[in-house]
């Protein structure tokens, strides 16, 4: 297990205090962690020599994608497909670092209150037509629409007036400075011209996208696999891989078997795949496997409409009653770091004075009784007559979730808590029981943004139907803290507001935070250009190549 490290305060947000931010080294802010991918040292190979074109990569979701058009989805399959076919002004590089994309060069003014962008002449949309700053503009009055369902508003909210200033040139104007100023247009940007007078939810588009990005889509078997076609007129130079297949394989094991017959090229695998059944000459041979603590966390959710879940104490008893170290080992065989909050470990944000509630199940069943729960019939916890009793909901196919609902089953059968477990289908999982709150408890994970802010996850506001403070948390202090966040900019400010939103967090227990759990992917070595970085190793995909006498597929006279 890799050590958590101590990560330098540096400046995320030096970009927002430049005069002058342009694309170059200049304009970007400092990386937010050190903490590489890495993978196990592999033998010598022979140089496969210059980058080539050609042949496809094989990867696996356990789910399908529910919608194209990123605003109106907020499941990770939808934005892993969506992230090749559209193009934002902004993006992230391998050091976690904003830079330019379609955006030629930026500035940053009048102390972050105001940003002028220039995009790149002739970056096209898939059917011809030139990507302008009318697109952008486009999409920012989109997403500010109460009428469009999107959960990631709030950003674009915050913008005073956006106005077009030439073909390629707009510029952005905040009345106070904006802490997510930069982040914001690394959104991606949607074509005017396709969707001004659509439906979006019941226009082609969300299952025909029309992008301007390095892919785009060519067949789409819901439930079965998502194919692109590398885009040859994307304006960075087109990808060297032909084709990205998407299989939808909703199960890790059925997974791992695909993987063993050669059927998949790539994949994310569980910790006993990665240290037991992927060992020996033959794996060694013909794949490299990749390690780094993800940007991600998996949580306990209660929901909190639910009176069993309403007393503090009683959410407080839950975690003196659940054993997250037993959980890393048992489920993670180590390959994780159990956490506290909605950070990830050892970057700048993570606020490293919070004890974490110890496992204490005499301590558990003292809080229990203070709010009124004693053993009943059984051992079971009793209240007004009822007993304490809830279901645990998750998705089909994650095996590391259902182990972990079933850890935290027996523990609290160990307090007098009857816990049943429920898998659903992903698909049906988000939209009928996450989207309406339809739930007791969840297990489920979220992906760390790069910015600390959370106002879309917990902010009052966004407790809503389809929002995705699904939970329904609301807290006043929380609220004024995370509005604050927003408009500071200078970080050692920002750490203590997010310091003390994260003890906010850890007093009230919306969740149980469990872990943050190891990325372990794994790739046929037949794929070269694979650099592991802070951002992990899909940075640079547009990148990845085989070579000649290695390919398997062309999309050659298509």
């Amino acid at each position: 297990m890799v050590p958590k490290k101590t990560i330098p305060r540096l400046v995320l947000v030096a970009a927002l205090l430049a005069v002058l931010a342009g694309c170059g080294d200049d304009g970007r802010s400092a990386p937010e962690s050190r903490d590489a991918a890495s993978a196990p040292a592999a033998s010598a190979s022979p140089d496969p020599g210059p980058p080539v074109t050609g042949d496809r990569i094989i990867e696996a979701m356990l789910g399908d994608a529910t919608n194209l058009i990123p605003p109106l989805s907020s499941d990770s399959a939808s934005h892993e497909v969506a992230d090749l076919i559209y193009v934002a002004p902004l993006r992230y590089d391998k050091d976690i670092t904003l830079e330019c994309w379609a955006a030629e060069s930026y500035e940053v003014l009048e102390d972050g209150k105001l940003l002028r962008f220039r995009l790149k002449p002739g970056i096209r949309w898939f059917d011809g037509v030139e990507l302008t700053a009318e697109d952008v503009e486009f999409t920012y009055r989109l997403m500010i629409d109460p009428k469009t369902p999107t959960a990631y508003a709030e950003d674009f909210k915050a913008v005073s007036s956006f106005t077009v200033t030439g073909k390629y040139t707009f510029e952005v104007r905040y009345d106070e400075p904006f802490a997510r100023a930069l982040v914001t247009w690394a959104h991606s940007i949607l074509p005017k011209h396709a969707l001004k007078d659509q439906d979006l939810m019941n226009t082609k588009y969300s299952r025909e996208p029309l992008g301007a990005g390095p892919y785009k889509l060519a067949v789409w078997e819901p439930g079965r696999r998502i194919v692109l076609d590398v885009n040859r007129d994307y304006f960075e130079g087109r990808a060297f891989l032909d084709q990205v297949v998407y299989r939808i394989i909703p199960d890790l094991s059925t997974m791992f078997l695909e993987l063993k017959a050669k059927n998949l090229d790539m994949m994310g695998l569980t910790p006993q795949q990665y240290l037991r059944q992927t060992t020996g000459p033959s794996w060694d041979r013909d794949y490299r496997k990749y390690q780094y603590l993800s940007f991600g966390y998996t949580f306990l959710g209660y929901n909190l409409r639910n009176p069993l879940f309403a007393d503090v104490r009683v959410r407080r008893a839950l975690a003196h009653a659940i054993d997250k170290r037993e959980i890393v080992k048992g489920v993670l065989l180590g390959l994780g770091v159990p956490t506290v909050g909605p950070y990830k470990p050892g970057t700048w944000i993570y606020n490293e004075s919070i004890t974490d509630y110890a496992f204490d199940p005499e301590k558990a069943k003292a809080l229990f009784a203070e709010a009124g729960w004693t053993p009943g019939a059984k051992g079971v916890l009793t209240k007004d007559g009822k007993p304490f009793a809830f279901t645990i909901l998750t998705n089909q196919g994650n095996d590391q979730r259902i182990k972990t609902a079933t850890i935290i089953q027996q523990r609290l059968k160990d307090v007098g808590i009857e816990v049943a477990i429920r898998t659903v289908e992903w698909a049906a999982f988000i939209k009928e029981f996450v989207d309406t709150g339809n739930f007791e408890a969840i297990i489920m994970g979220w992906s760390i943004p790069q910015d600390p802010d959370g106002f879309d996850v917990w902010h009052s506001s966004r407790a809503v139907p389809g929002g995705l403070n699904f939970v329904g948390f609301r807290n006043a202090q929380a609220d004024a803290l995370l509005e604050k966040g927003r408009h500071t900019l200078d970080q050692a400010e920002r750490k203590k507001i997010y310091d003390a939103f994260q003890e906010i967090l850890h007093q009230e227990q919306p969740y149980c935070f469990l872990y943050a759990p190891y990325a372990l992917p794994i790739l046929s070595a037949r794929f070269q250009g694979i650099e592991p970085a802070p951002a992990g190793i899909a940075y640079n995909f547009t990148e990845w190549w085989v070579p000649k006498n290695l390919q398997t597929f062309s999309l050659t006279g298509k």
